[in-house]
């Protein structure tokens, strides 16, 4: 299974390299390059077997997977309760206001520590948690403006937001097939959205939490409680507490 989602990751990968993305984006990375081995890593240690339930974020932030190629991959997390650190190489056409280096980054992202502060409080062991839960990115790519400035998927053009839509669903929809869910998450209201169009037809349900980013007072105001509560409210039990019965799909 593990090779299968490499597989998807890959394609996805070199499918997007025939995209163009013009001003006001001037540097488009792609950890899945540059990053390919501790993405891996991820993939192989935590992707093993059917999920419960995926949770899915809009695409990478300039101090989490854009440098340890692991979704919401703030590097403590990533290390240190994960256990994954390998080579990070650089991208081709690089910011300089937004260097690459790896895990040797002094920067800390607050999303993916608060995302994996969560998981690691509820679940315990990152085994814990990966053994109903896996996290992935709809988007693999980071757009940046001339100033640094990150750019958003959804602040695209139409024009460029169509085709690169189209392929991040079907990954997004192969991903999913593969880890056979009950629920599909949106962290955030974007990555809800594009479930519910990627995702239309399999047998799964669809569904939000709060995304975990410091722009959103709510967050700010208690972002893990907030995010237990949107689970529950779903229906799905939380990391750390027992598993439903294997007898049916939950919620």
């Amino acid at each position: 299974m593990t090779e299968t989602l490499w597989k998807i990751a890959e394609d996805l990968s070199h499918e997007l390299e025939r995209l163009h993305f013009a001003p006001p984006v001037t540097h488009v990375y792609d950890p899945l390059t540059y990053a390919a081995a501790p993405h891996r890593l991820y993939l192989e240690r935590y992707g093993a077997g059917s999920k419960e339930v995926v949770l899915v974020g809009m695409n990478p932030g300039p101090w989490g997977m854009a440098q340890t190629g692991v979704p919401f991959g703030e590097i403590a997390a990533v290390r240190d309760w994960m256990g994954i650190e390998a080579a990070v190489g650089r991208p081709e056409h690089e910011h300089p206001k937004r260097p690459i280096e790896g895990f040797a980054c002094a920067r800390s992202e607050v999303s993916g520590r608060r995302l994996w502060g969560w998981a690691r409080d509820t679940a315990g062991s990152a085994r814990g948690f990966f053994e109903r839960f896996f996290v992935a990115n709809y988007c693999p790519l980071v757009f940046m403006e001339a100033s640094g400035r990150n750019r958003t998927p959804d602040h695209l053009p139409a024009a460029e937001r169509e085709p690169l839509f189209e392929l991040c669903d079907a990954a997004l929809r192969r991903l999913v097939v593969c880890l056979g869910p009950s629920w599909v998450v949106g962290v955030g209201r974007f990555a809800e959205t594009r479930a519910r169009v990627a995702l239309a037809g399999l047998d799964v349900r669809i569904g939000g939490v709060l995304h975990p980013s410091p722009a959103s007072p709510r967050a700010n105001a208690g972002w893990a409680e907030q995010a237990t509560a949107d689970l529950e409210a779903l229906g799905i039990v939380p990391p750390g507490a027992p598993p439903p019965s294997r007898g049916g799909r939950n919620g």
